[in-house]
């Protein structure tokens, strides 16, 4: 079994579990999502890592495909993009702002209690790739401040978690009122890719 299909089914991105925070993350943020399809859209942005062998790879990347492929079906190509819009790395790779779900899910990430992410990602094989991935990240990333720096690099999964959500929190926090809503997608003209 791949680590991502592991993810989907009991890791960081539990289909029945990972879906609940962003409904909550997005409350915290936005408000009550009375829309279904935003529902529809939580359950479903992840799903594209059922099958992938890394997290944050080259194939990984692509996980936002499947999930935009069936809410594009399901309710139109603003919901498609909506939903590729939620990774970073997609929208910077194409040049374009993220969407809110991009924010909801950063926060839904960054409001799981350690006692359950860390359990879940050990379990999956995720954790030791996304500590990997966070060394190499910041160096020369300055966003990062130097106690989340300190965290980041202490090799205790708990600390790292710590530091990781603190940035994750302060991005959010920077960055929430410009995500595009599903409305505002396609609309907006791109911003550089340097700002994502």
């Amino acid at each position: 079994m791949t680590v991502g299909t592991k993810s989907v089914l009991f890791g960081a991105h539990a289909a029945y579990l990972h879906p609940f925070f962003l409904w909550a993350a997005w409350v915290r943020l936005y408000s009550i999502p009375w829309d279904p399809r935003l529902c529809a859209a939580f359950f479903l942005h992840d799903i594209g890592y059922f099958g992938k062998p890394n997290m944050d790879g080259p194939e990984g990347e692509t996980h936002v495909e499947l999930g935009a492929r069936i809410l594009g079906r399901l309710f139109g190509p603003r919901w498609a993009e909506f939903s590729l819009r939620h990774s970073r790395y997609w929208a910077k790779k194409h040049g374009c702002e993220v969407s809110q779900l991009c924010a909801a899910d950063k926060l839904a990430f960054a409001m799981t209690p350690w006692w359950l992410y860390l359990p879940m990602t050990r379990a999956t094989g995720e954790l030791a790739e996304y500590m990997a991935l966070s060394q190499e990240r910041q160096a020369g990333d300055h966003a990062f401040t130097a106690a989340e720096r300190e965290l980041l690099a202490s090799g205790h999964p708990r600390s790292w978690l710590r530091g990781l959500q603190s940035y994750t929190r302060r991005w959010v926090e920077q960055h929430k009122d410009r995500c595009l809503a599903v409305d505002e997608v396609g609309t907006r003209p791109a911003l550089a890719a340097s700002a994502l």
